[in-house]
This record gives structure tokens, sequence and C-alpha cells, in this order.
């Protein structure tokens, strides 16, 4: 049995004409929401203000205060509103092991009620934050002199997102009749 590999010769113009021959798709920004581009605008302006604070410490050796307190506060605005992204497109965490052993009926019941719980939970986490917010958002940033409060905001944004998903995925999995958790190929393509 021979290992050798063939390999056939082509010219140039047939090599140029394989790119011919492929139509350039679009990108489709279709499957991104709201929440993801805030996210991105926020994560930038993070950058920004690290790369800001890297150019000012070590080329003007002389650093501006403020911009490592807004990078801070950016980090925070985008893990709490990128977590909206991950609610909605189910990327939390999530244990399903449980899920393969249990029959259809218990597996959904669970499913459901592991909803029902997470809706609460982004529920009652609103209610804690617009409670902080009360009670320190008129304090203000170290070196800018903003109110706390725009930052809190931002987290209370994000829980609103998170709860606002939490419903339209609990809707989805009961109007479909399974949920990730239950069917995890069904949302990866592995699935057949």
């Amino acid at each position: 049995m021979s290992t050798v590999e063939v390999h056939k010769q082509i010219t140039a113009d047939e090599i140029a004409h394989t790119f011919e021959d492929e139509v350039p798709k679009g990108a489709d920004l279709g499957q991104y929401a709201a929440e993801d581009w805030l996210a991105l605008v926020i994560f930038w302006i993070m950058a920004l203000s690290v790369f800001l604070q890297f150019f000012t410490r070590y080329v003007l050796n002389d650093s501006y205060a403020w911009t490592e307190e807004i990078a801070t506060y950016c980090l925070i605005g985008v893990v709490f509103i990128g977590s909206a992204m991950c609610v909605r497109l189910s990327r939390h965490i999530q244990v399903d092991l449980l899920f393969r052993y249990l029959p259809h009926l218990p597996a959904r019941a669970l499913s459901s009620v592991i909803d029902l719980i997470r809706i609460a939970f982004f529920g009652y986490a609103i209610k804690l934050v617009w409670q902080f917010i009360q009670i320190i958002g008129d304090e203000r940033m170290t070196t800018i002199k903003f109110q706390k409060g725009f930052v809190y905001y931002a987290v209370l944004l994000g829980f609103a997102l998170m709860f606002a998903r939490s419903i339209q995925i609990a809707v989805e999995n009961w109007r479909r009749g399974y949920s990730i958790l239950e069917r995890p190929g069904a949302f990866d393509g592995t699935e057949g």
C-alpha cells in the first residue's frame, strides 16, 4: 500500500480564476441585538482609555489618573450589559448532565423551574441595584467628579436586559417544548 501523495500541477491563471468564482458574502449583522452594540461601544471606550493610560504613562512619562477609573467603570458596564447577550444566547455556565438521564417530563418540568428561578433572580437583582443606587447614587467618583450613579445605572440596565431576555428565553423554551439544558445538540448543531 503506497502512501505517496499525488499533486496535480496547476497554473497561475487557474489559481486566479478560483478567486473569481467565489461571490463574496455580505456580513450578517442581523444576529446582533442592542445590548451587543452597547457593550461594544463601552468596550472601545474602555480600550481607548487603557491605551491613553499606557501612552501618557510610558511615552509622556506623566499619566492621567482619570483613565484608570474610566477603564474600571467601563469594564463594569461591559460585564453587566454583555451578560444580557449571554442570557439571550444561553451562554452562561450550566450543568446539563442530570438532564441526560431524566425522562422527558421531569426534565421539562425541571427546565421550566430553572427558567422561573432565573427570571426571579434577575428581578430581585434589579430591586437590589435600584435600592443601592438610591443609597449611594449621588456619591462622586474619585478623579472625574461624576456621580457613581451613572455606573450603577449601567448595572441596572444590564440586569433589566437580563431579566427581559430571561423571560424571552423562557417563552421560547415553553413554545419549543425543550430548552438548551434538555437538548444541547439542537442549539450547537451537533444533533442530527
